[in-house]
């Protein structure tokens, strides 16, 4: 405050939340950010390694799309990606914060596998398929209600009981592959059916990647819509915003709770069991691959659209096969391109400040 004037002096800067922008508005935000990390992130690995960014560039392309079988194993892996996402969507939007994401992914996948081992050969594969995934399901419905029981009757924190759910899962799946082990001695499953490929989701096309993708491109069309126009849909964000708003409205808060990490683990248990039937064709504790925490920043980045999420999934995925082949090409440590990953997810996280908030620069 200024002793002369006795008025307090405008701040050099001020953050202020902006109004509603259009989502073309918000792309070209994204997407400039995007492009100066890419700036960045050539200027960074030309300075250390002095080589072409432009060539660097065109081995991650490579390392993602250069070819039709890479192309194709990107995109299933995206998809695996997006359908973890798809799950966390309605507990995140609903402030319920599942980090066990990756434990539902397994314990989906050990459902999967013992149907795969244990169900009889004679049974057709259509209803193998069926009872398949009505296991993987429940079993990642059951993982996920689990601390929603516990928060909804004791209010017991969500985020180190669903953490601690995950490496429950890891030891469930570490017995299980004890278990199942082939050949003994191994200590691994091994591909489960290579021979029969019994319970394998079957080729269209003459291609094994087109299912498994068309599968999670329907459940992504179907959380769009329940999260969007559903009456479910509206009671997770009324108790997303206020427990209280919700409960004077008259919402059954701990049913809701219940329903929907019911619905949120389900999703993870299928992305498990399309993991397993659909892509590796075998149980282990790597079988969730991080993704359980890699889709928290999907579904952040993408403000829980469901359509939005296809976008930031590919995103990463591509950055990850790219990190992979860069490495391999130029001799580099795994460092040096996680860095430059880095750069460039941050880049896309921050562009999502800018198009909440602005900076106002005090005038002379």
């Amino acid at each position: 405050m200024s002793k002369q004037t006795g008025t307090v002096k405008e701040p050099l800067l001020r953050i202020v939340k902006r109004g509603e922008m259009s989502a073309l508005n918000g792309w070209i935000i994204r997407i400039i950010a995007l492009i100066i990390a890419m700036i960045i992130s050539a200027l960074f690995m030309f300075s250390i390694t002095k080589l072409n960014p432009i060539g660097i560039y065109g081995s991650m392309f490579a390392g993602a799309f250069g070819t039709t079988r890479r192309m194709w194993v990107t995109l299933r892996d995206a998809a695996i990606l997006l359908c973890v996402a798809l799950g966390l969507a309605p507990a995140f939007k609903m402030k319920f914060w599942n980090i066990g994401a990756e434990g539902q992914i397994l314990v989906g996948g050990i459902a999967t596998a013992a149907c795969m081992l244990y169900l009889p050969e004679s049974m057709p594969l259509w209803l193998m398929l069926i009872v398949m995934f009505l296991a993987s399901v429940l079993s990642g419905a059951v993982w996920g209600l689990i601390p929603a029981l516990f928060k909804a009757k004791w209010n017991t924190n969500e985020t180190l009981f669903t953490l601690t759910m995950n490496y429950i899962a890891i030891q469930l799946t570490s017995f299980c592959v004890a278990k199942w082990e082939n050949p003994f001695g191994s200590n691994t499953v091994g591909i489960i059916n290579q021979n029969t490929r019994h319970g394998w989701l079957p080729e269209l096309f003459n291609n094994g990647y087109i299912l498994p993708i068309a599968m999670v491109l329907a459940v992504t069309v179907f959380m769009f819509f329940y999260l969007k126009s559903s009456k479910h849909g509206y009671e997770i964000s009324i108790v997303g915003d206020s427990e209280n708003t919700a409960r004077y409205a008259g919402m059954n808060v701990k049913k809701i709770v219940l329903r929907t990490m019911l619905l949120s683990g389900a999703i993870c248990g299928f992305a498990g069991f399309i993991n397993v039937a659909g892509a590796s064709h075998t149980i282990s504790t790597s079988v969730g691959g991080g993704r359980g925490f890699t889709a928290i920043i999907v579904a952040w980045m993408a403000k829980f659209n469901a359509f939005v999420m296809i976008f930031f999934s590919l995103l990463l995925i591509f950055l990850e096969k790219g990190a992979s082949q860069i490495a391999s090409d130029y001799g580099l440590n795994n460092e040096a391109s996680n860095i430059m990953k880095g750069i460039i997810l941050f880049a896309v996280l921050a562009s999502e400040f800018f198009i909440n908030y602005r900076i106002i620069v005090r005038k002379k």
